[in-house]
């Protein structure tokens, strides 16, 4: 299972995102199944309307249940765990978006994410101490 974050999705779906080309790519040749979370696609969306349009963004939701990605239903439960993710990266800062993926990585032990961000997921720790491994990254 591959994690992805808004930055990929958002390249995949602007001709004009200087990292469309490499997620094209990356998401024509996978064929491991792709997992996210409510936050990264809510996040996913407000962008997309503004920079691509409401029809090509519905498309592009219904691209992502044809497809099958999988999506971390997250609950009550999970809001300790991201408050804290959140406060210990406040530097940054960590969004919830971002928290999201940190707690899938914890939830699934799986750390291997599809990111246009250089910055953030090159500093999480999932679990407090495995590095998250950017495939998207490693395509230069």
């Amino acid at each position: 299972m591959i994690l992805v974050d808004t930055g990929a999705w958002l390249a995949l779906a602007d001709r004009g995102n200087a990292y469309h080309s490499r997620c094209r790519e990356f998401f024509r040749h996978n064929d491991e199944p792709l997992m996210t979370t409510y936050p990264v696609l809510v996040e996913c969306v407000h962008l997309m309307f503004r920079q691509i349009g409401i029809a090509k963004t519905l498309a592009w939701v219904e691209t992502l249940e044809a497809q099958g990605v999988g999506i971390l239903v997250m609950g009550i439960e999970h809001l300790p765990r991201l408050t804290v993710l959140m406060r210990q990266y406040a530097d940054l800062p960590m969004d919830l978006a971002d928290a999201s993926l940190v707690l899938l990585a914890e939830e699934c032990g799986e750390g291997r994410i599809v990111s246009t961000d250089e910055r953030d997921f090159h500093a999480y720790r999932w679990k407090n101490q495995h590095p998250f491994r950017n495939l998207l990254l490693e395509q230069v």
